[in-house]
C-alpha cells in the first residue's frame, strides 16, 4: 500500500507539477504530441493528402487518441480530487481531446471537433512560466467593463444609422438595383459603413451613389470611436493598476491623472520591477 501511495504521489508530481524537472519534461513532450496531433488533423483536412495517406493518418490519429486517453486516465488516477479535476477547465479540455475520435465512429462529422486539441497548447504557459503575463489581461477586462456602457450606446446609434440608410437606399434604389428588401439594404449599409465593401450590391442611381459616398466617408470616422473609447479606458486601467505611493514621501492620495507627487514632486509611475518568483 505504501509503495502504491508513493507511486501515485510520484505520478502526481510528474503530471501536475510543472515546476519540477520531471514535470517540465512531461509537459514539454505532451506539447510535442499535441502539436503533432494537430498537424495530423490539418493534413487530414486536405483532400489530396487525405486520399494518398488515409491509412497512415488514421493510424496516427488513433495513436494520439490512445496517448491522450491514457494521460487523462492517469490524471484521474493520481489526482487527490478526481472529480474536481474532471470538471476543471483543463480536465474538460483533456476529455474533449479524446471524445471526438470515439464519437467519429458513430458520427462522421464529429472528427472536426478534434481541432479542440489546440486549446491544450495553453499548457505552454505553465511550462514557460508565462502566467504573470496573463495577469496583464486584467487591464483588458477592466477597460472592457469601463467602456461597456459607452460602446453599447455607440452600437445602438450605429444600429439606428444603418437602419435609416438602409431604408433610404431601399426607397431610392429599389429591387431593380438589387435592394430587394429593407433587411438586405441594411446589410449593404453595414458592409459599406464598415468599409468592407463586398460589392455584391451597388447603387446605380446618382442619388444612391451620393448617399453611398456619405456612408463611406462616415465609416472612417465612426470606426475610430470605439477604438478611442477603449484606448482611453485601457490607459486609465493601466494607470490605476501601476499606481504606487510616492517613493520619496510615501503620500498615497493623488488625483487620478497625477504623474508626480503633489507634495514633493517625485515621479509616481515608476516602472514595476519583476518580483523574484516571476523570474
Amino acid at each position: 500500500m505504501d509503495n502504491l501511495q508513493t507511486w501515485r504521489e510520484r505520478l502526481y508530481t510528474i503530471i501536475f507539477q510543472a515546476d519540477t524537472p520531471a514535470g517540465r519534461r512531461f509537459d514539454a513532450w505532451l506539447l510535442v504530441v499535441i502539436l503533432a496531433s494537430l498537424l495530423v488533423v490539418m493534413l487530414d483536412s486536405m483532400q489530396d493528402t487525405q486520399t494518398q495517406y488515409k491509412t497512415w493518418l488514421l493510424w496516427l490519429e488513433w495513436l494520439f487518441t490512445a496517448i491522450f486517453a491514457v494521460e487523462y486516465l492517469l490524471r484521474l488516477y493520481c489526482s487527490p480530487k478526481p472529480l474536481r479535476y474532471a470538471f476543471s477547465f483543463y480536465g474538460l479540455i483533456d476529455l474533449l481531446a479524446v471524445l471526438p475520435a470515439f464519437l467519429a465512429l458513430l458520427f462522421a462529422s464529429a472528427q472536426y471537433l478534434m481541432v479542440v486539441r489546440i486549446i491544450r497548447v495553453l499548457r505552454v504557459f505553465r511550462i514557460l512560466k508565462l502566467t504573470p503575463y496573463l495577469r496583464q489581461a486584467n487591464y483588458l477586462m477592466t477597460a472592457l467593463r469601463g467602456s461597456q456602457q459607452k460602446i453599447t450606446v455607440f452600437f445602438l446609434c450605429i444600429l439606428i444609422l444603418v437602419t435609416v440608410f438602409g431604408a433610404l437606399m431601399y426607397v431610392v434604389e429599389g429591387p431593380a438595383n438589387g435592394f430587394s428588401s429593407i433587411p438586405k439594404s441594411i446589410y449593404w449599409a453595414i458592409v459599406t459603413l464598415t468599409t468592407v465593401g463586398f460589392g455584391d450590391i451597388t447603387p446605380k442611381t446618382p442619388l444612391g451613389q451620393a448617399i453611398a459616398s456619405v456612408v463611406m466617408v462616415a465609416g472612417y470616422s465612426i470606426i475610430a470611436v470605439p477604438t478611442g473609447i477603449f484606448t482611453a479606458e485601457m490607459a486609465a486601467a493601466m494607470r490605476q493598476g501601476t499606481r504606487h505611493a510616492c517613493p520619496n514621501c510615501a503620500k498615497d492620495s493623488h488625483e487620478s491623472e497625477a504623474a508626480f507627487c503633489s507634495r514633493c514632486g517625485e515621479k509616481l509611475y515608476a516602472r514595476q520591477q519583476a518580483s523574484p518568483d516571476q523570474g
